[in-house]
């Protein structure tokens, strides 16, 4: 009888859904145990022809670690390590020590499950229940995550957002940035209660988490403070375009810091808005209608399209009308940019599919969290997310982006001079 057969045998009787869960647990627990032999086995065949003057290998295995349990997205696996016999190895000159890169040394949680800390944390859960929440998402074995030890983790976060927040950005430019101001159910003080959030595109097309600060509302003072700090740390180049709400105090600000900088409105923030002044049996057309306008291939295309859906709509819902003429100016300015980039830059999507867990820009909690602690775990989200943001399409045209070449419609313009 094979290991996976013992183990379905061993739960009989249970539902369907537990079996299910037992064998995706045992499955990952093999393939993680799989990977770790075939690591130590890579690191030994690296050095199988090193041997000492009696003819016997450098390194050699060593039994295993005593089993240890690692708490992972689909709950505890136990574990147990390869060990390896180097210490003759790095007697050698040059001779490396093995290290582990799939489960280091200290490592007890998995990262999808630090991923969940902060957005449990967001949501309203309190510390004193972060053992019992996990325990019923992950099951019993993340119940050894206690109250203290949230707490040290929080505490750990909070240092490591102090350091981040304080970086030399002296060697960083941006070409494209993206704003938002970020309301979660977490109440800080009284007078400072939205979160200013900024996403920025380097030069080599990553994209990559700027700024994670605290602001009164989306003021232009708050904005100000916080595009003041980045230039003080060195921040020259701010981005060639913003991408962000209409209803942020961003645009002011920045046009007094970094002057320059183009304007685009977000098309998913500007869809939004005006379909909500629509009545619910015309915003199926509507919505239509708005796709053709931003995903028109020409600049001349997007406002004919621009001009039917006034016309369409102003005489029976003004309001949703003047909701889209107000931005007209930022609404199109991705056309004088690389149509590459277009998908990128026409709506604040690195900012929205962070948070698309976590925002609730009108209800707070009862409880209170701390300005600390809340910076803290949004940083952590977002830290977490950045491992997944899309690096930009057309990476080729950022240079020419940042010399201040002149695109039409997406296109270089050669004629220019």
């Amino acid at each position: 009888m094979d290991e996976t057969t013992t183990s379905a045998v061993e739960i009989e009787g249970a539902g369907p859904e537990d079996l299910l869960e037992h064998l995706a647990r045992e499955g990952a627990r093999s393939a993680l145990q799989a990977a770790l032999e075939e690591e130590v086995s890579r690191f030994l065949g690296r050095f199988s022809h090193l041997r000492d003057e009696r003819g016997r290998r450098l390194a050699v295995r060593n039994g295993h670690l005593p089993e240890r349990t690692i708490l992972s997205g689909i709950g505890p696996l136990a574990l147990r390590q390869p060990r390896i016999d180097d210490r003759k190895l790095r007697e050698v000159k040059g001779g490396e020590r093995f290290s582990s890169e799939i489960l280091p040394r200290f490592m007890r949680r998995m990262a999808s499950v630090e991923a969940l800390i902060p957005i449990l944390y967001l949501k309203g859960i309190s510390t004193g229940d972060f053992s019992e929440a996990l325990g019923a998402i992950l099951g019993d074995g993340a119940k050894g995550l206690s109250a203290s030890t949230i707490t040290r983790l929080k505490e750990g976060w909070q240092e490591e957002h102090t350091q981040w927040s304080h970086r030399s950005l002296e060697d960083k430019e941006y070409v494209y940035l993206w704003v938002d101001g970020i309301w979660v159910n977490v109440r800080l003080d009284e007078q400072r209660c939205c979160l200013l959030i900024i996403i920025g595109a380097t030069r080599e097309g990553r994209k990559e988490l700027v700024a994670v600060s605290d602001g009164y509302r989306e003021s232009k003072a708050s904005w100000r403070e916080l595009l003041l700090d980045l230039k003080a740390r060195g921040l020259k180049l701010a981005g060639k375009l913003a991408i962000g709400d209409g209803a942020l105090g961003f645009w002011a600000a920045a046009g007094e810091v970094f002057p320059g900088m183009k304007h685009q409105r977000c098309w998913v923030h500007k869809t939004a808005n005006v379909l909500d002044k629509l009545p619910k049996g015309v915003q199926s057309k509507a919505k239509r209608m708005l796709h053709d306008i931003y995903q028109a291939e020409t600049k001349e295309e997007a406002q004919k399209a621009y001009r039917l859906f006034i016309a369409s709509f102003k005489d029976k819902y003004p309001q949703a009308v003047d909701c889209l003429q107000k931005d007209e100016a930022d609404l199109f300015t991705f056309y004088e940019f690389p149509a590459a980039h277009w998908i990128h830059i026409r709506s604040t999507n690195p900012i929205e599919s962070t948070f698309a867990t976590v925002r609730l820009r009108t209800a707070k909690t009862k409880g209170c969290g701390s300005r600390e602690a809340t910076l803290s775990m949004v940083f952590k989200l977002c830290q977490e997310a950045e491992k997944s943001w899309r690096s930009l399409d057309g990476a080729k045209w950022i240079p020419m982006v940042l010399e201040g070449k002149r695109f039409v419609d997406g296109e270089l313009d050669e004629d220019a001079a």
